[in-house]
């Protein structure tokens, strides 16, 4: 198949990349910076022109659109770039699917179900009224509407992926990114972090993701949505737990609080469909997945 990723130099874009083309596809990267690489094309999704120049020059059978601006805070900070990446970025792809008709498989988040108190199945917007807690979240919904409403009136054929908490190496630190990281950034430069313990979670190892998203080409199905998760329920104390005992440390520098006021509290999630189709699978549990993402940083960080 070709191929095009966008947003193909972030934390999930470059290892779906890689193992996209490990297994013969071929492969274009689309982001916002310069790059020699071969096969990228700078292009910011936020602008239309660049986007239908890009999608004109090559005939491409699927387009994984990850290109967007990540993070609830982040969201609120830079809001304005968020609503252009994420909202208008997506309905630029969107048009231009609608001329081309390339299959789209778009990435969502967690973020869409709110504060849901129960387990997180991919039809709860469909029986639930869901407010969703923040600028990113509410950008990730839009998206599926969009996406959902031009399947409706002009057929394109996309599926929605929902991605939780998926962490490891490949993930630089700013204090944007995900708990994971921020954790074990923050422990190595014995810098002080809060702990929501009340906060539990099903954390995602970065390979085990990967491996089910580059499934999709196989078993594509037009309308779908999935679910893509761990497989364990943790809190976040269990998280900076491990990350403490590896790096020989004690949590003296650790603030432990209850919750979060503008996240959900519990994520409970059922990701049966994304097994039954895709073929996804926790094969990597925390105790393995974070001292590798510990490692890595301390070589990235020149801890070692």
């Amino acid at each position: 198949m070709k191929i095009l990723v966008t947003g193909g130099r972030g934390v999930v874009g470059k290892p779906l990349t890689d193992e996209l083309a490990k297994r013969g596809h071929q492969v274009w990267i689309a982001d916002r910076g310069h790059s020699f690489e071969a096969n990228y094309y700078r292009c910011d999704v936020g602008e239309f022109h660049q986007v239908e120049r890009l999608l004109e020059q090559q005939g491409f059978d699927y387009v994984y659109h990850l290109a967007a601006e990540f993070g609830r805070r982040n969201g609120e900070d830079f809001y304005e770039n968020l609503w252009k990446s994420n909202a208008i970025g997506t309905k630029n792809i969107i048009r231009m699917q609608e001329r081309l008709k390339f299959r789209m498989v778009f990435f969502s988040s967690s973020e869409v179900y709110g504060d849901y108190r129960d387990v997180m199945y991919e039809d709860v917007m469909d029986r639930v009224a869901i407010k969703q807690m923040n600028d990113y979240a509410m950008s990730k919904w839009v998206n599926e509407m969009q996406i959902l409403n031009s399947a409706a009136g002009f057929g394109t054929e996309s599926v929605r992926v929902r991605l939780f908490n998926t962490y490891g190496p490949g993930e630089y630190y700013s204090e944007y990114r995900s708990v994971i990281c921020v954790f074990i950034y923050r422990a190595l430069h014995n810098l002080p972090y809060t702990v929501y313990t009340e906060h539990q979670r099903t954390s995602s190892y970065i390979d085990d993701t990967v491996r089910t998203l580059a499934n999709i080409t196989d078993n594509f199905k037009p309308g779908e949505v999935y679910n893509i998760a761990g497989s364990e329920l943790h809190d976040m104390k269990r998280a900076s737990d491990i990350i403490l005992k590896y790096l020989g440390k004690d949590d003296s520098l650790v603030e432990y609080k209850k919750r979060q006021d503008d996240t959900t509290l519990v994520k409970m999630v059922d990701a049966s469909r994304a097994a039954r189709d895709l073929g996804h699978e926790s094969t990597v549990p925390l105790e393995e997945g974070i001292p590798r993402t510990i490692e890595w940083q301390k070589g990235v960080y020149g801890l070692g």
